[in-house]
This record gives C-alpha cells, structure tokens and sequence, in this order.
C-alpha cells in the first residue's frame, strides 16, 4: 500500500477515495508512518510580494484586475521588506519561505532581476526559500535554480476537465509545461489544488490522477480549500464541508507516499480537532502567518497553541539531508 507508484489508475485512486472515511484515514496513517516522521510538520510563510493587477481570470483569485475585489495593487516590495519578512517568519518557526507574485508569466525584465535578489537574499538564511510567479520558461527556472530557488510552486488547481471553467487565460497544458521546466533546472515541484470550485468527485480524482502519474511526484503537494472572496465569480461558492477535505488529504497521502501534503487556504475555518484529523491523515505542512497572500489564515500564536495541544514539532530546513545544491534537489526525499 505505500509503494511509490507512478502508474495509478482512476479506479484504483476512485476506490481509495470512497473508502469509509475512518478506515481511509487509518489507511493513509499507516502509510504516512512509514515514509514520514509522525507529528513532525513544517511551517512555511507565504509573502505576497506583488499583488493584484495579473492578467489572469482565475475564477477563485481576488488578484486578477478584471474582478472588482478590495485587493489594492501593490508594486514589487523591496529587497529588504522581503529580508526582513523572511528574518521575521524564520524567528517564528518557519523553515521554508515562500514569496508569491501576481504575475501570468514571468518576464525576462528588471523585476525578475530583483526577484532572483530576493532569492539568494533568503537562501542566506538557511530556509528552503520557494517561489511562486506564474508561468517560467526553462531559461527562467534554470536561473532560479543557479541563484538557490529550493522549491517552485505552481498548481494545477483541479482536473483537467473541470480545468477551462475556472481559468480560460491558459491552459493546463501550460500548467504542466511549467511544472516541467521547474523540473528540469532540478527545483523541487510543489504543485496541488484547490477544492470548492464548482468541481465534482470525479475531477478531485482527476486532479490526484495528474499529480500521482508524473514521472516523479511533486515533492510538495498543497491541498486548498476555497476561500470565497466577494467580486470574484465564485464568490458564492459553498463551504467545503470538514470531511471533503480529509478525504482528499488522506487519499493523496496514500497515492503520492513521499510528498509532503500541506493544509493550506481554508485553514481558518478549521477547528483544531478537524486540523488534528488532517494531520492524522497524512498532512504534514502547514502555511503560518496572518494572511496567504490576501486571504486570512490563523495567527502564530494559535498555531503555537496547537502544536503544544497536540504534541507537533516543527520541521527543520533540509532536514531531508540535502541543501541548496541544485543537482542534489531533484533526487532529494520530501521536504
């Protein structure tokens, strides 16, 4: 049950997926033990150091400029506004630093030149530093990778059936032609979804199915849960009820063994006996601080309170053994 395989079919995933739910997250427990030490967790911090403006029309983004939201649009922050926020997140427990900008693509311009600043900035401080910019070519992730990018996010948000009905600006073959090129200048991929979009049963598998047939399973696997945000056209959706979202959990845990599975937007809603329960079914990351880029998320000091409560302990940076040699990266175990 926890091989690593990359060879998953829809009706093996389909069937791990409707198991009674105590019994799936019993299943996906035993495998986490396994490849992962038990109630070990990494935080991460999530800057947003452009925002608003994209281009892009994902239906669920309160940054996209076509949607009416209350998201201010903010130009590129300044080199040591990001030092300072990565000093301050690693002070708080964070050992992976993730800056996010409100980018369709990343072009080839001065920005992109400061961003690679913001890089070896943060890769100085020891923390697995993480990017997420939109779109890259291979020209691009091969200079992230050389300035010490550990990880790249980019998601595929949901299956690709589903997919042109909540973005139409690019296509997933887009999306997995960028997680490519990450995966070539050998950054570690972080790349998951979003539950709540309008999507049925059949397209989580979907997502799971893309994900877990990679040639290597993306080292970072996030699992979101809409947050609906007014002006945006999802703005109704409702709430993903507790049990969605530990089944979706537990079913990646068990198809993609290795990856760390992060509890990620939505979390604020989350009790922490249901938080407890995601751990429990093989989440192993959360995002610690006040907002996800312009979304809220529960303060440090609840996070703080809750691993006492339930006897977590935070993750170190590279604890996998490897550091920010990019020819190691590709080949490392889970961070």
């Amino acid at each position: 049950m926890s091989d690593i395989r990359n060879d998953w079919s829809k009706k093996e995933i389909r069937e791990i997926f409707q198991r009674p739910l105590l019994q799936l997250v019993l299943d996906a427990a035993d495998v986490h033990r396994t490849h992962h030490t038990f109630g070990e967790v990494q935080i991460s911090s999530l800057l947003s150091i452009k925002t608003g403006g994209c281009s892009e029309d994902c239906a669920y983004c309160p940054q996209a400029a076509r949607f009416h939201t209350d998201v201010k649009v903010h130009a590129l922050m300044k080199l040591d506004e990001v030092v300072s926020a990565a000093e301050n997140a690693k002070a708080a427990g964070a050992s992976r630093f993730c800056m996010g900008a409100a980018w369709r693509e990343v072009r080839d311009n001065r920005d992109f030149d400061r961003v690679i600043d913001m890089v070896k900035a943060v890769n100085g401080l020891d923390m697995e530093v993480c990017c997420t910019l939109g779109m890259l070519t291979e020209h691009q992730a091969d200079r992230l990778a050389e300035a010490g990018l550990y990880a790249y996010n980019h998601n595929i948000d949901t299956s690709e059936e589903h997919y042109s009905e909540v973005i139409t600006t690019r296509t997933y073959g887009d999306r997995l032609n960028t997680l490519g090129n990450v995966r070539k200048a050998g950054i570690s991929v972080c790349s998951g979804g979003i539950i709540g979009l309008g999507e049925t049963d059949e397209d989580r598998i979907g997502m799971l199915f893309t994900l877990s047939n990679m040639p290597q399973h993306p080292e970072s696997v996030p699992i979101n849960v809409l947050v609906p945000v007014a002006g945006t056209p999802l703005a109704d959706n409702s709430r993903v009820p507790f049990d969605e979202l530990v089944r979706m959990i537990a079913t990646a845990r068990i198809v993609m063994p290795q990856s760390a599975v992060r509890l990620s937007a939505g979390r604020l809603e989350l009790s922490v006996a249901e938080q407890a329960m995601c751990f429990l079914a093989g989440a192993n990351s959360i995002f610690a601080g006040d907002k996800l880029l312009t979304t809220p998320n529960p303060g440090q000091n609840q996070d703080m309170d809750m691993f006492r409560m339930l006897g977590l302990t935070p993750k170190a940076a590279f604890a996998d053994g490897h550091h920010r040699n990019r020819k190691n990266v590709a080949e490392h175990e889970p961070c």
